[in-house]
């Protein structure tokens, strides 16, 4: 790691929980990704949000469903 990128990695802890997602954000949009799979990721949150919002899904707590996935891994 050069310098100049530690200089910047300690200024930018310097900054507000707020500013630093931002900046993180503004970084992981400039690299190439692979549009196809945020593609996918983007229309399976869209598909859920609408079931949710139509009442067709439901939500379940958070310990009923660390337990279905625990039991999925056993």
């Amino acid at each position: 790691m050069t310098a100049t990128i530690a200089e910047l990695i300690a200024q930018a802890l310097q900054l507000s929980p707020e500013d630093r997602a931002h900046l993180a954000d503004r970084l992981l949009n400039s690299l190439d990704t692979d549009r196809t799979v945020e593609d996918a990721w983007s229309r399976a949150v869209d598909r859920r949000m609408a079931g949710f919002e139509s009442g067709s899904a439901h939500d379940i707590p958070i310990e009923d469903a660390l337990a279905r996935a625990r039991a999925a891994v056993r």
